[in-house]
């Protein structure tokens, strides 16, 4: 390949990455064209972008951005992973697809995210993380709790003594 040609693919994956702060790099090198086709559907409907990428051009490509470590020690033909809801879900989508007999060769390599390079092992660890939604839901759990306790808690005296009074009356008009 040409050096000019060369230069038009690293400023392709450029453009294509441009604004990606956060991403995974995995191996799907040995999935079959079939297979390939109903795992970028898969993943194009969950909005993750998928883009097989030789390392070197890869490297060359996201120098000076936030992807760069992801590239360090990286070998041989990777693919990056981008997008989806949030990035603890794409983490949890390419851990689901690595774990799945579907996709035999599929491969969590690594990533980066906040600027921080991801190990495998890492990668695995991240998905056991909330994601963005379930995150949201136990803020509003956190916050809307006491808020109902104390609720209760003012509610809780005025019923016991409206019970009482209603006890009360209807002891009065039925005195027998």
């Amino acid at each position: 390949m040409s050096k000019y040609v060369k230069n038009l693919v690293i400023r392709d994956i450029a453009k294509r990455l441009q604004g990606v702060d956060d991403a995974l790099l995995v191996n799907v090198i040995g999935i079959d064209a079939n297979q390939t086709v109903a795992l970028r559907r898969e993943l194009r409907e969950k909005n993750i972008k998928l883009l097989v990428v030789k390392n070197g051009m890869a490297r060359r490509a996201t120098e000076g951005t936030p992807l760069a470590p992801a590239f360090q020690d990286a070998e041989g033909t990777l693919a990056v992973m981008w997008g989806g809801e949030d990035f603890i879900s794409l983490v949890k989508e390419a851990t689901r697809l690595d774990k799945s007999t579907q996709y035999e060769h599929f491969q969590a390599r690594g990533g980066v995210m906040d600027g921080e390079r991801l190990t495998p092992e890492r990668v695995r660890e991240i998905a056991s993380w909330p994601n963005r939604l379930e995150q949201l839901s136990i803020l509003s759990g956190q916050i809307l709790s006491p808020g109902a306790q104390l609720a209760s808690q003012l509610v809780g005296p005025g019923g016991a003594l409206a019970s009482q009074i209603e006890k009360q009356a209807a002891q009065e008009e039925d005195p027998e």
